[in-house]
C-alpha cells in the first residue's frame, strides 16, 4: 500500500491510501510514535535494548515543518523543535493510523 495523497492540516495529517482508505493522524501521536533509535531505542544481536532516557518535548515538538518522501517507501516527517530522524515506513504509518 501506498499514499496517493498527503496532507498536513492543522493538528493532524491526512492520508489518501491507494486502496482507498483515508486516515487522519493527530501530530502529537504521530510524534510520539517516532520509530528512530533516538525515540525508541536499539536493539543489538542478542536482544537487548538500547535506548535513552526519555526526553521531555519542547513546546514546538508536535510542531510539523515539513514531510519528506523517502524512495517509494516512507515518509520523513521533519518536526519545528528540529527532530528529523524518524523514518516511517508505508506499513508502520498505517499501523500507526489505525492503533487506537
Amino acid at each position: 500500500m501506498r499514499p496517493l495523497e498527503v496532507e498536513h492540516i492543522g493538528g493532524e495529517l491526512a492520508i489518501r491510501w491507494d486502496d482507498g482508505a483515508e486516515d487522519f493522524i493527530l501530530l502529537e501521536k504521530l510524534r510520539r510514535a517516532c520509530p528512530c533509535a533516538g525515540c525508541k531505542g536499539e536493539v543489538d544481536i542478542l536482544g537487548n535494548l538500547y535506548k535513552n532516557p526519555d526526553k521531555p518535548f519542547a513546546t514546538n515538538s508536535f510542531e510539523l515543518a515539513r514531510i519528506i518522501s523517502v524512495g517509494g517507501y516512507a515518509l520523513q516527517p521533519v518536526w519545528a523543535d528540529g527532530h528529523n530522524t524518524g523514518i516511517f515506513s508505508f506499513d508502520y504509518l498505517r499501523r500507526v493510523a489505525t492503533a487506537k
